[in-house]
């Protein structure tokens, strides 16, 4: 389904003709406004006001923070770490007043503003969405009927809000051998009625059904009680002996809400290999506490395999269903499922005449999933609106941010730019208004006889059922990107705002993530502190193939109650943010600035999930340089094109996060994923070979996944790319997924692959190095230290900048082997903003070797712009040892800031050699946090005729230096240097170092005190007593140095 490329791919090319007017080494050295560096700005349950927002406002300002998400964020699940509530509740007047007020500030500060789409990180709902609007699934409700006879029954609905949609009738009997059989169990279960058992933790149990006569399994359903997580073997009684038919496992927790599943508790469900016995014994082993089983289904009938995953009921990772064919008589026969819709009455009632046979009819029909938006004050909650109907994502939009803008005056909110998603933790829906005759226009099918499937009921076969589920699937992916994110799109369009979203969800994301974010103006990823995953390459694959220069990140998410909350700061962090730009992000939002309503409260307000950089923090004052170095390295990651020379295509699978990598990527390559919506309507062949979009992008080779099946279209394109001298690596598919046109797709799919498979650009059970090597492709980027990560941006007029990051946390040096030849190495050094040639390097072919190196968690730029000198021989190098001008060994004088909050000594403190102040005597210094300003002077008796540096050996956590009374920079990673040339003199020069820390030590220094005595208040405590303090202060050694 296509949705959107052209207007991105204009919109795009405009930005990139902006940066243009900028040389690249001008904008390095000073970011235009066009770069930003943003914050997640949240209003925290309702503790706002007009003064903290304008107050936050210019405090960014301050810090070069020019674009902030304002998102009105409640108490989440994490009821320990919620912040109380406030006093100015959503969409009161008051609220209205801050909303205005900030909009106002923002505007006049030139900040961008994007305010996330509903109340909430997460994702498109509020009070104002009727059931009607929101999202559904198909509920239904059962009756089991023999005919022939006349029936005139009440069927009540499944649930409230309920939605008729079409009441089906159908031969099939689903029989319980448990009741028809005799029950025993393991001593160390404990039995209850109807069924239910609770299983015991750690020990395995078991239970037994004894039939009086053999009978054949074809279908197991386990229904959880409330909890469960177990092991199960079900095994066949084979003479003396139990056999096992098949292990698998059944874990469900009804205490996770509904945007992991509508249906928490639906049963695991695991069809069997035709099996008979007359006795059965289902063993559990690995059980965690509390498990109980609420009933267990063994049955005759087929089943559909783990059908609640597959129709989004309770996502999962599903086993394998058996490779066995029953008896089709068996199955549902599809020219038999009679829609009896006419015969319900208004209030239920159903009159039919029922044929012979065994009859099971479901009155099916739409009720909301129940999902709400998340989390967001009470008032300011409510149902998640359908994500597969424009018309309902509009009348959300119109809610909300369209009162938004009728009642902010225009001039006053001309910052305001982005309708904001962040990443999508709503869980499924399989329905809509007019699915089953949209469903038919799509595919060219009716799918109504194919609705019991829904429940489990496999209709015309296990193939056959699968493939509806599969087209069910891939149907509601394509709605969500061209409804909801283009609908999003579109009417954010109108108000003059551009749609940003991250392309990816938690628990229940039933999209596919390529053309999901494909969908919208920009796009983003995240990382978190603790755990790099999928998020930052599904972003980076998505922005490359769909041209979106920019690849936002959320950056710096944190989970504080592990015990790092207020201890994070910058040289922490850098090397996080350096690994996400090495994996193709080039925008940073830093995760979060939280508003601070009061200036009374100290260290402010707080939330469980983010690092604290809002205005209160002690570092704030200092953050500017963290900002300058994003903004720098972000520059020159969003000149040019990414460089990448495998496009790994993810396949037509939905729901999906991210692609497979097989075979693996070789060392010194990179790549990128690929979807069905680019590769069919835009994937080219260059002359060259190379597989190239409209906008540039391109790769040397597409990689398939290695699954069986696999659309014809997107055979028929392949097909095309090869007779055009593209290279592809893969294995075969046999069949096609869908159920469209089957059984002849299939044969099609067959012969398409026969004929493609048998082309010479085609590899398959062979290695990338293999494929390369054949190719005569050598590495990108090549060196030899696995803990070098880097990424290459190549532009327009020649130049090919790589960004190389240093992720140890030690000095290493290196060769670095780059594919660039006739070339001059530079040194592009985003911390420090300086620029410097590299004499030493080797040429070889067509590539450059360069040595290099690297402090610890230091990043680089190495950028090739114009043509090579000859290299320098002898006993030059790129990286000559600081030579000593003087030891700075005289005594410090030192100011702690003294007042009621930071509580440093109000007199000046010596410091005749320096130290960790968390080692000191004086708790006011232990347990200090905040800013201290040390001052000492030197006498310099000569001064050379090159760079003069002031080193500090080392910093905890950040610092700025002035010389003579003039601002010399600062310093918050390796290597702790400034370049002091231009302020220091012959003779008397005086030193201040201006050394920041973080809030922790106070805050442990406060906790051994009695609960009256404590100052500070953080809402998120996850610290004890034998919490260790945070090194902090300047620690040297202090010395003046030299380099060439």
């Amino acid at each position: 389904m296509r949705c959107l490329f052209f207007i991105l791919f204009l919109s795009a090319l405009s930005i990139s003709h902006a940066q243009q007017k900028t040389t690249l080494e001008e904008g390095f050295m000073s970011p235009p406004d066009s770069i930003r560096t943003g914050t997640f700005w949240y209003w925290i349950s309702d503790n706002i006001s007009k003064e903290g927002a304008i107050a936050d406002l210019h405090a960014m300002k301050k810090a070069g923070i020019n674009l902030a998400f304002i998102g009105n964020i409640g108490p989440s699940y994490h009821s320990s770490s919620n912040h109380p509530y406030g006093k100015v509740k959503f969409m009161s007047e008051e609220w209205w007043q801050v909303m205005h007020a900030a909009l106002k500030t923002a505007t006049e500060l030139d900040i961008e503003i994007g305010i996330f789409n509903s109340p909430g990180w997460s994702q498109s709902g509020g009070p104002w969405v009727k059931p009607e609007q929101s999202m559904r699934y198909l509920a239904s409700s059962e009756l089991v009927v023999r005919g022939p006879k006349k029936i005139s029954e009440k069927i009540p609905a499944p649930a409230h809000d309920f939605q008729d949609v079409k009441v089906l009738a159908f031969k099939a009997r689903r029989d319980n051998l448990f009741d028809r059989g005799s029950v025993s169990f393991s001593s160390n279960i404990k039995g209850f009625v109807d069924y239910q058992y609770a299983l015991p933790a750690g020990a395995e149990s078991h239970i037994t059904l004894t039939l009086p006569q053999a009978e054949t399994v074809r279908g197991i359903l386990i229904h959880p009680a409330y909890y469960l997580h177990t092991q199960c073997l079900l095994q066949v009684r084979d003479g003396n002996e139990y056999k096992t038919i098949k292990e698998f496992p059944a874990s469900r927790d009804a205490t996770i809400d509904p945007q992991r599943g509508f249906d928490q508790l639906a049963p695991i469900v695991e069809s069997l290999p035709e099996t008979t016995g007359s006795q059965f014994r289902l063993v559990f082993k690995n059980t965690k506490e509390n498990s109980i089983i609420s009933s267990i289904t063994l049955t005759t009938a087929p089943v559909v395999h783990r059908y609640p995953a597959k129709t989004f009921a309770k996502p999962e990772n599903s086993t394998a269903a058996p490779a066995s064919f029953p008896d089709p008589s068996l199955f549902v026969a599809p020219e038999q499922v009679s829609d009896i819709s006419a015969h319900l009455a208004a209030d239920g009632t159903l009159n039919w005449d029922v044929p012979e046979g065994d009859w099971v009819i479901l009155r099916t029909g739409m009720t909301p999933t129940g999902v709400k938006n998340s989390p967001a004050p009470p008032q300011a909650t409510g149902l998640e609106t359908d994500k597969l109907s424009k018309e309902h994502i509009h009348a959300h939009f119109d809610a909300f941010l369209g009162e938004i803008h009728k009642r902010i005056p225009e001039a006053d909110r001309k910052c305001w730019k982005y309708t904001v998603l962040d990443s999508y933790e709503k869980g499924g829906q399989n329905i809509t208004d007019n699915f089953l005759e949209l469903f038919k226009l799509h595919y060219g099918y009716d799918p109504t006889p194919f609705l019991p499937t829904y429940y489990g009921y496999p209709v015309g076969s296990y193939e056959i059922s699968d493939r509806f589920l599969w087209d069910m699937r891939r149907f509601v992916a394509d709605r969500i990107a061209c409804e909801y994110v283009a609908g999003l799109r579109e009417k954010s369009h109108q108000y003059g705002l551009k749609t940003w979203i991250e392309n990816y969800g938690h628990g229940g994301f039933s999209a596919e993530f390529l053309q999901y974010g494909g969908q919208s103006d920009e796009v983003s990823g995240e990382f978190w502190n603790s755990r790099h995953i999928a998020e930052k390459r599904a972003a980076a694959s998505c922005a490359h193939i769909y041209n979106k220069p920019r690849v936002w990140a959320e950056a710096f998410t944190n989970d504080g109650r592990n015990g790092s909350a207020y201890q994070r700061h910058p040289g922490m962090l850098k090397k996080l943010g350096d690994q996400a730009f090495t994996e193709g992000i080039n925008c940073m939002l830093l995760h979060v600035f939280i508003q601070q309503y009061a200036d009374d409260t100290y260290p402010g307000v707080d939330g469980w999930f983010g690092t604290e950089f809002n205005r209160k923090n002690t570092y704030y004052h200092q953050i500017d340089l963290f900002v300058d170095y994003l903004k720098s390295a972000s520059y020159l990651l969003q000149q040019g094109l990414n460089v990448a020379d495998v496009a790994y295509y993810i396949g037509e699978n939905t729901p999906i996060m991210t692609g497979r990598m097989n075979p693996g990527l070789p060392k010194g390559y990179d790549f990128d994923f690929i979807n069905s919506e680019v590769l069919i309507n835009h994937l080219e062949v260059a002359p060259d070979g190379r597989l190239v979009l409209p906008h540039g992008t391109s790769y040397r080779v597409l990689v398939l996944p290695s699954y069986s099946s696999m659309l014809p279209e997107v055979l028929r394109k392949i097909e095309k790319l090869i007779v055009a001298g593209a290279t592809i690596v893969g294995t075969p598919p046999v069949k096609s997924p869908s159920l469209k046109n089957y059984p002849q797709a299939d044969k099609e799919v067959q012969q398409l692959a026969s004929k493609i498979w048998s082309s010479p650009g085609v590899h398959k059970n062979v290695s990338l190095e293999e494929v390369f090597g054949t190719l005569n492709v050598v590495p990108d980027c090549l060196i030899d230290n696995d803990k070098i990560m880097y990424t290459h941006r190549h532009l327009p007029d020649g130049t090919d900048i790589y960004f190389l990051s240093n992720q140890n946390e030690s000095t290493i040096r290196i060769n670095a082997q780059f594919r660039v030849s006739g070339m001059q190495p530079e040194l592009w050094d985003a911390v420090s903003r300086t620029i410097r040639t590299l004499p030493v390097f080797s040429q070889n072919g067509n590539t450059t070797s360069v040595p290099l190196q690297l402090e610890s968690q230091e990043s680089v730029f190495i950028v090739f712009r114009n043509p090579a000198k000859i290299a320098a021989s002898g006993k030059q190098t790129n990286f000559p040892e600081p030579q000593l001008i003087l030891n700075v060994d005289t005594p410090w004088k030192v100011n702690f800031e003294s007042d009621a909050i930071k509580r440093g000594p109000s007199e000046t403190v010596t410091f005749s050699q320096l130290s960790d102040w968390t080692k000191h005597e004086d708790t006011r210094i232990k347990y200090f946090s905040g800013t201290a300003n040390y001052k000492t002077m030197v006498n310099l008796k000569s001064i050379p005729n090159a760079k003069v540096y002031l080193d500090l050996g080392e910093v905890s956590v950040m610092a700025k230096v002035k010389i003579n009374g003039k601002d010399s920079g600062g310093v918050w990673t390796a290597p702790y240097r400034v370049d002091i040339t231009d302020a220091v003199r012959i003779g008397k020069n005086t030193i201040e170092v201006e050394v920041v820390n973080t809030w922790l030590n106070r805050i442990i220094g406060d906790r051994k005190l009695s609960e009256n005595e404590r100052i500070l208040t953080p809402n998120t405590v996850p610290w004890k007593d034998s919490t260790p303090l945070q090194k902090s202060g300047l620690l040297g050694p202090v010395r003046i140095v030299t380099k060439d």
